[in-house]
């Protein structure tokens, strides 16, 4: 199986590809915007590429509830961000948008890849991305973005999530981007209980059997952090194991902040999965 990020192929029958998280938003709940600075953000980026990163993902609006953010405020976030990281490095560039003219004003800033949280909600968004030769993450959320969901309630999880993210990607493939450039999320902890979150992680290879490049959105989520007793952010191990258990599944992307260990995992399991 191959992945296409903007001029890059990956061949991802054994390896995963790492994402280093770069996140613009003063609040995130990992790092609480200690590089939301400029400088400091690009400090971030160099380190994140420099510990292994295959593609780097910008967001300028956290996916939880918070202060409102509007459109010109989120461009201004992420739109610079993007140019600059187009200057200084020679990797795909990923927006964490669910606004088509946001994605639409980062492709033209260098990015390649829209990573939408909102499964597409934005009926714009499909065609942005593929009159730009975009790349697409379709993500599965219950209710949207920043829109809390406290008891969310499912018949089947992961029958749900499946036929969400087929959906989604059939919508994609009808807009014209080719299937090595669609790739699908469970979206763990959005709109999802600890619990489910564990189950879609433990049932990843239903995802993978939908035949796309499988997205792992695990690292130092809530139900790590719930499942380990410690403090938000500081779930590191149990996200090892979740990249992992999922790469033994078939994932085939790693969102993740910290890309020197997610990188290890990665290369260490395609080495273990090429043996067998």
């Amino acid at each position: 199986m191959f992945l296409d990020l903007g001029t890059t192929r990956f061949d991802i029958t054994y390896r995963a590809v790492v994402m280093g998280i770069l996140n613009r938003t003063p609040d995130s709940f990992y790092d609480q915007g200690s590089y939301f600075e400029f400088e400091d953000f690009l400090r971030k980026a160099e380190q994140l590429v420099a510990d292994g990163a295959d593609f780097l993902d910008v967001g300028g609006v956290k996916a939880g509830p918070g202060d409102d953010v509007g459109e010109q405020e989120e461009l201004d976030r992420v739109v610079p961000a993007i140019e600059a990281l187009r200057s200084r490095f020679d990797l795909p560039l990923s927006v964490d948008t669910w606004r088509a003219s946001v994605a639409k004003s980062c492709f033209e800033a260098g990015a390649c890849i829209g990573n939408d949280i909102s499964g597409f909600a934005d009926p714009e968004y499909l065609d942005v991305c593929s009159a730009a030769g975009a790349s697409v993450v379709a993500t599965h959320i219950r209710l949207a973005p920043r829109v809390p969901d406290p008891d969310p309630q499912y018949d089947d999880v992961v029958l749900s999530v499946c036929e969400f993210l087929a959906d989604r990607a059939a919508r994609a493939r009808t807009a014209g981007i080719p299937r090595e450039r669609i790739m699908v999320d469970a979206g763990l902890d959005l709109g999802k209980s600890e619990l489910q979150s564990k189950i879609l992680l433990r049932a990843s290879d239903a995802l993978t059997a939908l035949g796309y490049p499988v997205f792992l959105s695990a690292s130092n989520k809530r139900f790590l952090w719930t499942l380990l007793d410690v403090e938000r952010g500081s779930a590191g191990d149990g996200t090892m194991a979740a990249h992992s258990l999922g790469i033994a599944l078939g994932c085939r992307v790693l969102r993740a902040h910290d890309v020197r260990n997610g990188r290890r995992v990665a290369d260490s399991m395609a080495a273990i999965l090429e043996v067998a």
